[in-house]
């Protein structure tokens, strides 16, 4: 396995607190920062837009996106993984992209795509030679059709799933109780000015 691969292997398995020193330099940093309900609330909407993509995507690929574990399920080609290869990862892009907007640190934007880039782009790399190892040429047809982070519209959707939402709400209860607690702190930030 290459470096980025092993990088990306590490990234994986710690993804949920990774973001926690962006998040705190979002939260407690005012430097430069811009005083407008209009930023907050367009970074609030940026932020729901990446939840919709998240909440769909597992609506698609199930529970299994939420495991550590090495077990596979079916190669999900529907809904939005017929857009992109990583829909869950362009969700957390949008998310913490609305964070940075909504703490009015917009010159944190760029910072926060540069952290995002290197470490989805390991984490993205590795699942892949993953998932090329487990499906082969089947995965090697859907790389090539489909982009992996900008959204081409698919030329076949294939059968959507049956909707499981009770599921796909409870797989996403850690991202959503997250994107509620940095919501609340950002508010009290802007309350604060």
């Amino acid at each position: 396995m290459s470096l980025y691969g092993r990088v990306g292997e590490w990234a994986f398995r710690r993804r949920s607190w990774l973001p926690v020193p962006l998040a705190l330099v979002l939260v407690f940093v005012r430097w430069r920062d811009v005083d407008s309900a209009a930023v907050y609330l367009t970074g609030l909407g940026v932020v729901v837009l990446g939840l919709a993509i998240r909440f769909w995507a597992v609506l698609h690929i199930g529970t299994i996106s939420r495991t550590r574990a090495n077990r596979q399920g079916p190669l999900v080609r529907t809904g939005p993984y017929a857009w992109v290869r990583d829909p869950l990862y362009v969700g957390n892009w949008l998310i913490w992209t609305g964070f940075a907007v909504a703490s009015a640190l917009l010159w944190m934007v760029p910072v926060a795509w540069g952290i995002f880039a290197i470490q989805y782009g390991a984490i993205a790399s590795w699942e892949e030679a993953r998932l090329r190892g487990h499906y082969g040429a089947e995965y090697d047809a859907y790389a090539r059709a489909v982009p992996r982070w900008i959204p081409r519209p698919p030329r076949t959707t294939g059968e959507p799933p049956a909707f499981a939402w009770r599921d796909a709400l409870f797989s996403e209860r850690g991202t959503l109780l997250a994107a509620a607690i940095m919501t609340a702190l950002l508010l009290v930030k802007a309350s604060l000015r």
